[in-house]
């Protein structure tokens, strides 16, 4: 097995449901799979991928990785800062970085003025529980209301 987590090749959170663990192998399989990807690469991240999800498939295989896992010392991450990202008086706060996917080590209000379609998919999406108060409080910020309107879609007399 290589030296990887098998939930960071699945690019997901050690806490993910089963499903999204499933879903996370299956898009990735699909995008790496020999068959559709001709780069030399593709069977190599391909194993890589079926081994990860071997050790992370059921309840049973997943506790026994989970225990092996918690016993060994994770190593350390090296956060990257997002480009044009610059030093502000007000440090984020730790849970306001992201810590799996391309955005990993953003911030959330980095995410927001880089990648702002991202932050609302990662608003609806399972991942993104753990952010969704900063995340609502972002986008309340960066969107104003809209009028109201009709059922024919125009603007309501008051």
């Amino acid at each position: 097995m290589s030296q990887r987590d098998a939930y960071e090749v699945l690019q997901v959170h050690p806490k993910a449901h089963p499903l999204v663990i499933q879903a996370a192998f299956r898009a990735l399989a699909s995008l790496f799979h020999p068959d559709r990807d001709p780069s030399g690469g593709a069977t190599r991240r391909m194993a890589e991928l079926n081994e990860a999800y071997a050790l992370v498939r059921t309840p049973d295989r997943r506790e026994v990785y989970d225990r092996g896992r918690a016993s060994q010392p994770q190593p350390s991450v090296t956060v990257t800062p997002p480009p044009g990202a610059t030093s502000s008086a007000a440090a984020p706060r730790a849970n306001d970085r992201l810590d799996f996917g391309r955005y990993q080590g953003w911030t959330i209000r980095d995410l927001a003025r880089q990648d702002p379609e991202y932050l609302r998919w990662l608003s609806r999406h399972s991942s993104g529980i753990r952010y969704r108060r900063q995340i609502e409080e972002l986008l309340r910020e960066t969107s104003a209301p809209a009028p109201a309107t009709s059922a024919k879609g125009k603007p309501k007399r008051r």
